[in-house]
């Protein structure tokens, strides 16, 4: 018998395990002859070592927003990259700057769902809770089984702003996978407990809380494809960092030229501050490293 709703298409698709996902360096769902003057997007992930990762990450530890972005600048890519402003995180902490942190892009877009419970379609809790259960189906988390230390994962959820896909109990399923980082331009739930644990760090929409459960909102459409998230695409692999001025995401293919760039910013930074520390007579702190010279 043939699907007679999507609804029951995506049931069958489950049902019989055809998922499809994003292999690196393949375009997916696109015809191979471009029409001429016209640049499809494809899925250009980077699958590097642990080494290169490892580099990328040292190149980049304790580097600011505002470092990279003038490292970008330097090589032409004024703004490209830099996330809406209304991307925020969802705590900081001046003290120990655990709200910032450097990772490696998965991409996730979920979509409004299209089905809704429809009022007084239940005839007892238990086929409410089940038929709850079976929405959480709809809009997994698959994209955590291929989450390795220090990735982040950007979220675009197509426009669904009472939808609550990031809560106190699957982020922290996630940080246990080493996810370091969440970007979204929705928003996350059970913010009290997420904003006390600390990890993962949470940048989202205004620091916005979105109250509503997952299922019966959106569903997940796809996982390290291109998406767009606060004004930016963003690719699997490409390089986020994220600090009290917001996010800012270095295309892959960049990373290792702008950080070199963005560390050298930095430490002329870390420098010329710390000779006005001496002059006020304000202690050395974490963020004046290289001191005077």
């Amino acid at each position: 018998m043939l699907p007679n709703s999507r609804s029951d298409l995506f049931r069958t698709i489950l049902l019989t395990g055809c998922v499809i996902t994003a292999l690196p360096n393949v375009a997916v769902g696109q015809d191979t002859q471009k029409p001429e003057g016209v640049r499809l997007l494809e899925n250009k992930s980077f699958a590097d070592s642990e080494e290169i990762r490892g580099e990328i990450l040292a190149l980049y530890q304790d580097l600011r927003v505002t470092d990279v972005l003038d490292g970008m600048d330097l090589i032409g890519l004024q703004d490209i990259g830099l996330m809406h402003n209304d991307i925020r995180p969802l705590w900081r902490d001046p003290e120990g700057f655990s709200h910032r942190f450097v990772g490696f892009a998965i991409t996730v877009r979920y979509v409004p769902t299209d089905v809704r419970s429809g009022q007084n379609s239940f005839d007892s809790i238990d086929e409410a809770k089940e038929w709850k259960s079976a929405q959480y189906g709809r809009a997994p988390d698959p994209w955590a089984k291929i989450a390795r230390p220090n990735d982040v994962v950007v979220m675009d959820t197509g426009g669904v702003f009472e939808g609550g896909n990031i809560g106190s109990n699957n982020s922290l399923g996630w940080a246990a996978r080493g996810i370091v980082g969440v970007v979204t331009n929705g928003g996350a739930r059970d913010t009290d407990e997420i904003v006390k644990v600390g990890k993962p760090a949470v940048y989202c929409r205004d620091g916005y809380s979105t109250r509503g459960v997952r299922p019966g909102r959106m569903i997940t459409e796809s996982y390290n494809l291109p998406i767009n998230s606060g004004g930016v695409t963003v690719y699997p692999g490409d390089v986020i960092v994220a600090d009290g001025d917001g996010v800012i995401v270095v295309p892959r293919e960049h990373a290792m030229e702008v950080g070199r760039l963005a560390r050298e910013i930095n430490e002329g930074d870390e420098s010329g501050r710390a000779k006005h520390y001496e002059r006020l007579g304000i202690p050395l702190d974490e963020t004046v490293k290289t001191k005077t010279r």
